[in-house]
């Protein structure tokens, strides 16, 4: 699946996964789910590090807007893998910086986003965020832009767990409909998957 890139936006190499990472723990350090598991912002920090450096921007397409937004894609036919180094990294990140049972929490809320995850083949935007300075103008919407054409024009679905209902008339404005919601855990806050069909290229 071809993807067309406007200049201010281009693919994320492995050298990349800080650049990802921090931008990705800025945009979801208040983010309702990850502070239910983690705890704490440091604690969604440490854990967007480790899952930039380890898993998603390697295995998947990772897009960056220098400074201002990254989005981690996972392609059809990817399997990003929770391996040991990504184990360890997640562990410690917590062991230091995230809350009492932080480990407990994040495996159970894995488990039910994989029971959830549709088997039809899509593109799965595990993240998209921005800095607090590139809010409001207009920067996720470029970094949704060329990634859904694509999809429409290769009649592949999309798929993403939203994790802040603030956000679901942004991903609602971009073709997404929620398909269901569940509790992350014992009086957690929803986490609700979102589906997006291919659209026929205008």
């Amino acid at each position: 699946m071809k993807i067309e890139l406007t200049p201010d936006i281009r693919l994320a190499r492995r050298r990349d996964w800080r650049a990802v990472g921090e931008i990705t723990a800025e945009a979801f350090r208040d983010d309702p789910v990850n502070r239910y598991l983690l705890g704490t912002a440091e604690g969604v920090r440490a854990a967007m590090m480790t899952l930039a450096r380890h898993v998603y921007v390697p295995v998947g397409e990772s897009f960056l807007i220098e400074g201002k937004g990254a989005t981690m894609w996972v392609p059809p036919g990817a399997a990003p893998k929770f391996g040991l180094w990504a184990q360890l990294g997640f562990a410690m990140g917590q062991l230091r910086h995230g809350s009492k049972g932080a480990m407990k929490r994040a495996l159970h809320a894995t488990g039910l986003m994989e029971k959830h995850h549709p088997d039809t083949p899509h593109m799965y935007l595990f993240s998209i965020g921005t800095t607090a300075s590139a809010r409001g103008k207009g920067v996720g919407k470029a970094l949704l832009k060329p990634v859904l054409e694509a999809c429409d024009r290769a009649g592949m679905p999309a798929y993403l767990e939203n994790s802040n209902p603030a956000n679901h008339g942004f991903y609602s404005a971009h073709g997404f409909e929620k398909i269901t919601e569940f509790p992350v855990g014992p009086e957690g806050p929803p986490m609700a998957p979102m589906w997006r069909e291919a659209r026929a290229p205008s």
